[in-house]
């Protein structure tokens, strides 16, 4: 691999695995197993001819997981089996909240440090404040203990109702603080931001496609309104997907009159469409939609169903190139397959599915894409099949096969890229860092009145930016050149800030400081003061 992809590495494999879990768009309800199976089977005689003769004792439940496992390879990329212990968290990004005490934390120093207390949840009703340490759970000291984030979910995590005692340490207090919290239900946002970006544009950041999202995005929209929005950028980067059915509610709000938004068909499923049936909030007004290569599946629905209509501007890089739908089904242990029942399909009649012939070119498509120069490049159609498809309106021509390709391309920002940075990452030194500055400085940083004067005014200056180095150091990364810090000083700089933001106004914060030098939004800003067909027409 070139060396340029080395600086790269951490930043590729972190978006691989931001698709993870959620990659997929999923039908509801889910069914039982058991209503397709029926009686013995193969499968089953196998297992306990196993269990009654083999040589040594065996692990049935283990064995059974590897063959289902081994059996789903067959199949797509997207059908995939959950074990019961994975199920509950597989589900809580989805279905939007989950129980527990409300409390974001980082392990720093071997002591879980919290970020911050979730809004309307019991640990900030308490009181419970950002930079309190956790040092006990009940009768559990768990500080300097080789804690892992997985520990601190089993115990602060559980169901409704029950209690925990945390005992917290607070900075100028003279004793421990003990908690006697209540669990509840959490809510997890899948609509992370949203603000005036100028006097008449409005701007939506979804992370994912979750059970909540629709309301959200409602309620985020009436809030611009408010302030006389006429623009809409919805920013779907990064996002992997989730309810095919949230796509449809939020594509139902951008369209008029009874147009196709998508339609599914599978071998056993047929042929359904789906159509905007609603008056929607934003049906007139110039609309543009932000993509990149971590945008799948119901990303690609609501990016679609926009560029087919010639409803606004995609504005980005190619999409993830995931066109396959999901159904669940329940098995008797608690586990859950999810399995691929149906392909979908854009309004002008495109699958935007990836060819996964190969399973392992599948996985590396991303990193492929960066080593061929495709995000660094606008080589536009080089990925997708021969087959013309012609969007509703303008009849602009548009293809299918390995994704949304965008209407207009930016690239992916390496300016800032060193081996520094590279180690820096790879280690989560900024974010640790950033969450030790805020502690330093928190009467100082919290006084400020507003977020958009802490945007506007505040700034990581050469001192704090020294001390970050001397912090790098002390965790036993040395920056190999001058040059290297250079090169990346100001985007670190900018990272630090966003990061502290986000610790006092949530990811409202970090967004808001983060796309200052935003190229998407800027050429998307562009875009719209230009009269253009696809920004003029509504629908």
């Amino acid at each position: 691999m070139s060396n340029n992809f080395n600086k790269w590495q951490p930043f590729i494999y972190g978006l691989i695995l931001s698709i993870g879990l959620l990659l997929g768009i999923f039908l509801r309800p889910a069914t039982s197993m058991q209503t397709f199976m029926h009686g013995n089977n193969k499968f089953s005689e196998l297992l306990n001819i196993i269990n009654q003769s083999y040589v040594d004792t065996v692990n049935l439940e283990q064995l059974e997981e590897i063959a289902i496992n081994d059996l789903l390879k067959g199949l797509d990329p997207h059908s995939v089996y959950i074990p019961a212990s994975d199920l509950q968290i597989a589900n809580e990004q989805l279905e939007g909240n989950f129980e527990g005490i409300g409390v974001e934390f980082n392990i720093i120093s071997d002591t879980i440090m919290v970020v911050s207390a979730i809004n309307g949840g019991p640990a900030q009703e308490l009181g419970i404040l950002p930079g309190d340490r956790i040092v006990r759970v009940d009768t559990l000291p768990v500080a300097g203990v080789g804690i892992t984030s997985e520990k601190v979910f089993k115990l602060l995590r559980g169901t409704g109702g029950t209690k925990v005692a945390v005992t917290i340490f607070r900075l100028n207090s003279k004793e421990p603080i003990v908690f006697n919290i209540t669990r509840g239900t959490i809510p997890i946002f899948s609509v992370d931001a949203w603000r005036m970006i100028n006097k008449e544009t409005g701007y939506i950041k979804i992370s994912r496609f979750a059970e909540n999202t629709h309301e959200e995005f409602l309620k985020a929209f009436d809030e611009l309104k408010k302030d006389k929005l006429k623009n809409l950028i919805i920013d779907l980067r990064g996002n992997p997907g989730g309810y095919l059915s949230t796509a449809i509610q939020l594509v139902d709000e951008l369209l008029d009159d009874r147009k196709l938004i998508v339609y599914t068909q599978g071998r056993s499923k047929p042929r359904a469409e789906y159509k905007a049936e609603r008056l929607g909030v934003f049906e007139q007004g110039k609309l543009i939609v932000l993509i990149d290569e971590g945008s799948a599946s119901a990303s690609e629905i609501v990016s679609g169903a926009v560029q087919d209509w010639d409803r606004g501007m995609v504005i980005g890089r190619r999409s993830f190139g995931k066109g396959l739908v999901q159904e669940p089904y329940e098995l008797s242990d608690g586990s859950a397959l999810r399995l691929t029942v149906s392909r979908y399909y854009t309004p002008s009649g495109r699958c935007i599915q990836r060819d996964y012939t190969d399973k392992e070119k599948y996985d590396h498509d991303i990193m492929d894409r960066y080593e061929k120069g495709e995000l660094l490049n606008d080589l536009k159609h080089a990925n997708h099949d021969s087959t013309p498809y012609y969007t509703m309106r303008l009849k602009r021509t548009v293809y299918a096969g390995g994704g949304i390709n965008p209407d207009y391309f930016v690239a992916i920002d390496t300016s800032f890229s060193s081996m520094f940075l590279t180690d820096v990452v790879s280690n989560a030194l900024i974010g640790k860092f950033a969450y030790e500055y805020l502690d330093q400085n928190r009467k100082a940083i919290t006084a400020i009145p507003s977020l958009k004067i802490y945007v506007d005014a505040y700034q990581i200056n050469d001192a704090a930016f020294d001390q970050f180095l001397l912090f790098t150091k002390k965790n036993g990364i040395e920056a190999p050149s001058n040059d290297e810090v250079k090169r990346s000083k100001e985007f670190i700089k900018l990272q630090l800030k966003a990061l502290i933001a986000r610790q006092i106004w949530r990811d409202q914060g970090y967004y808001s400081v983060i796309q200052k030098d935003d190229k998407s939004i800027q050429l998307a800003l562009k875009k719209l003061n230009e009269n253009q067909a696809l920004l003029n027409s509504g629908n």
